[in-house]
């Protein structure tokens, strides 16, 4: 019997071979940091070599002497896997920062717990910042780094009740994907009303108190940056 193309065996390594190219893409373009951490970036270059490989045997078995269709659910099926292939490819490059700074109630501290030693003995960071007050003793250890000197590279987030000469850095503490993503966040004090926007990269120099719950720097520098190759912070 004559082989044919098979319409599904097609249609699954075109799918196959879009991901493929798009896990390519993220490695070429050095931006699968905009959607992994530094723990699982590991994943897009050993996700782009196997999807290659898959893509390459099914359009290699694609003809066959029992054709099989594409049925209207299988059809739909693979339409919505190159959602976001089409997104990540056709829109610019984006951290979640941009997209999430606005949405306060969106995000949730992280769910860490930083050794209170760590905190106590070195310089303090945004990672104790979002793990601290988890815990009694972690809570205790920002106590005593109340009046440290701290610099915190953040985005600006500036909400509706919040005074002029304020601001929250805010950065995503991402532990496999964005998906994950919960957020550390500082209240600024002593900023210049009006010259920082939301979305703005900068950094912070001043004092920290942790006030309660509330993390307060009160600035004694702020200026801008650009956004750093990799955008999250990995505990």
């Amino acid at each position: 019997m004559k082989e044919r193309w098979s319409p599904a065996r097609v249609a699954t390594g075109v799918m196959m071979t879009a991901w493929a190219a798009l896990f390519w893409f993220l490695v070429l373009s050095g931006r699968e940091l905009l959607y992994v951490s530094t723990r699982t970036k590991w994943v897009v270059p050993t996700g782009a070599v196997i999807l290659t490989t898959a893509a390459l045997g099914r359009l290699w078995s694609a003809r066959t002497e029992e054709p099989e269709p594409t049925g209207k659910r299988e059809a739909w099926i693979l339409g919505l896997m190159m959602v976001p292939v089409v997104t990540v490819l056709v829109l610019p490059p984006a951290s979640l920062g941009t997209y999430a700074v606005s949405r306060r109630s969106s995000f949730l501290r992280a769910g860490l717990a930083a050794n209170p030693a760590d905190i106590t003995s070195g310089p303090l960071t945004l990672i104790d910042i979002a793990s601290s007050p988890v815990t009694a003793l972690g809570q205790k250890a920002l106590q005593q780094k109340a009046g440290d000197k701290v610099s915190f590279v953040g985005i600006v987030a500036i909400y509706p009740d919040t005074s002029a000469d304020e601001f929250y850095l805010t950065r995503f503490v991402v532990t496999c994907c964005v998906a994950d993503a919960t957020v550390a966040q500082v209240r600024v004090v002593g900023v210049t009303p009006g010259r920082f926007k939301n979305g703005d990269w900068v950094q912070v120099d001043g004092d920290f108190y942790p006030l309660g719950d509330e993390m307060l720097v009160a600035a004694s520098s702020v200026k801008t940056v650009p956004q750093p190759h990799n955008p999250y912070l990995t505990p």
